[in-house]
């Protein structure tokens, strides 16, 4: 480009600031160590002279694209999405390396393709016959196309001449601009590939979709404004040596943030899971202590997961607290709560607390099922047999109420078990919702709730 000049930067690969000269901590983000340096363009100002005006257009002259939605078929990914894709959208879909991200493309690539949409599947990472390979393992037959290729500007012009009804990129790291400065991966080059795409994906209305690479931190790789330029965010959870995995929208322009879909790997690929309540309950150990069902909700749906607490005399001189699935800050603050208001003590015993599955809690629901499962574990006594709980635990021990009562409720019932434990309403909303059979315990407090483990309250039906 005429009058364009390079100048020599210091990037954050984390959240893209930039500096003049390599610094050990980003000013903006805080992390340490994520400046990398890159050759940036520098080109001049435009004087707007020469700029031919744009003509703006009518709100009424738009055409809404809400309800032009392709469903893949596969039930939990149109869920996550809202009820599937939207045309001309740019989804980006996120996970650890080998959780499953090219696996879940694929079978959606081939479910499109099967319905009549042309698919056009990029891979930078890998060859046409490794793709064809997992493809046979999957059952994966449909008519879609293969271009292995990295070059973005390739990939944009064979777009424009095949126009596909649906574009796979796996992954965005391994993209390369040509007329952006920057090896493919670095933060410009990221950033480069991504907005061409987004522009392709909203000018000629081809539905794209993604794959970032995450960090060990649980970041996407690249800058933040990755996250921003696209439409929806996509995150794949969980343990690639569990079965489970959960796709969970963190941004979605077109429906909502807090859906998630569970998918369970198995040889033929990701099978959704049509009642995942009772999948992440089926390994569920009969009579040990701190083992607490609770129900939470995961947008429109309820779900029931196990909360695991063990509770150890330590050999330390400050004693461990280790959460996996639930918010540290959150265990800290149930344990203080039930150290001055239910009178237990762990100052000398180390405490780790866990969500079986893989799953992640970040709702206060959370915080009355976490209570009851460390109490079990101080006494080393089990929460009676089909005992569930859920409710917000204040600092003064009260227990509140949560949003979507009687949808946990029914979830409880549903699953077959007997008991549940909620906060009491001072309305007494809800209470009319609960569902036959179900024997329904509302405490005010959380050491009334403690004290139903070992029988010394007798539960109330209101």
């Amino acid at each position: 480009m005429a009058g364009a000049k390079s100048r020599t930067v210091w990037r954050c690969r984390q959240c893209g600031h930039t500096a003049p000269k390599w610094l050990g901590r980003c000013p903006d983000c805080g992390e340490y160590g994520t400046f990398l340096e890159e050759v940036e363009r520098v080109v001049p100002a435009s004087t707007g002279r020469d700029t031919p005006a744009s003509r703006p257009i009518l709100l009424s002259e738009v055409v809404s694209i809400a309800d032009k939605r392709a469903v893949s078929g596969i039930a939990e990914f149109d869920r996550v999405l809202g009820g599937g894709l939207v045309k001309g959208s740019l989804v980006l879909l996120g996970g650890e390396p080998g959780i499953g991200k090219s696996t879940l493309l694929l079978q959606v690539a081939d479910a499109v393709s099967r319905k009549g949409t042309s698919v056009l599947y990029v891979s930078g990472e890998e060859s046409p016959s490794q793709i064809k390979m997992r493809a046979d393992r999957l059952g994966a037959h449909g008519p879609m196309a293969l271009l292995p290729e990295t070059d973005i500007a390739a990939i944009e012009a064979t777009a424009l001449a095949e126009r596909p009804g649906l574009l796979v990129i796996d992954s965005i790291q391994t993209m390369q601009d040509p007329d952006s400065a920057g090896v493919a991966g670095s933060v410009g080059q990221v950033r480069a590939c991504t907005a061409r795409l987004m522009r392709l994906a909203k000018d000629h209305g081809i539905t794209t979709l993604i794959v970032g690479h995450v960090t060990k931190e649980g970041a996407i790789a690249g800058p933040r404004v990755l996250e921003h330029l696209v439409d929806t965010v996509l995150y794949f959870e969980g343990d690639t040596e569990h079965a489970f995995r959960i796709v969970r929208a963190v941004k979605n322009r077109f429906g909502s943030v807090s859906e998630i879909g569970v998918f369970e790997m198995r040889e033929e690929g990701l099978v959704g899971v049509d009642n995942p309540s009772a999948a992440l309950l089926a390994q569920r150990p009969k009579d040990v202590s701190g083992s607490v069902v609770m129900a939470t909700m995961e947008g429109s749906r309820p779900l029931l997961v196990e909360i695991q607490a063990l509770v150890s005399p330590t050999y330390l001189q400050m004693p461990r607290r280790l959460a996996t699935g639930i918010d540290t800050p959150r265990l800290l603050q149930v344990l203080a709560v039930l150290e001055r208001r239910a009178g237990l003590t762990f100052g000398q015993h180390d405490v780790y607390v866990s969500v079986a599955g893989g799953v992640r809690v970040a709702e206060p629901a959370v915080d009355l099922a976490l209570a009851l499962a460390l109490a079990s574990a101080r006494s080393d006594a089990p929460v009676p047999e089909g005992l569930a709980a859920f409710g917000e635990v204040g600092l003064a021990g009260e227990l509140r109420p949560v949003a979507h009562g009687p949808a946990r409720l029914a979830e409880i019932s549903r699953l077959g078990l007997a008991h549940a434990v909620t906060a009491a309403s001072s309305s007494g909303a809800g209470a009319a919702h609960a569902p036959d059979g179900l024997r329904i315990s509302r405490v005010s407090t959380v050491r009334e709730a403690v004290a139903l483990l070992d029988g010394r309250r007798e539960p109330s039906r209101r």
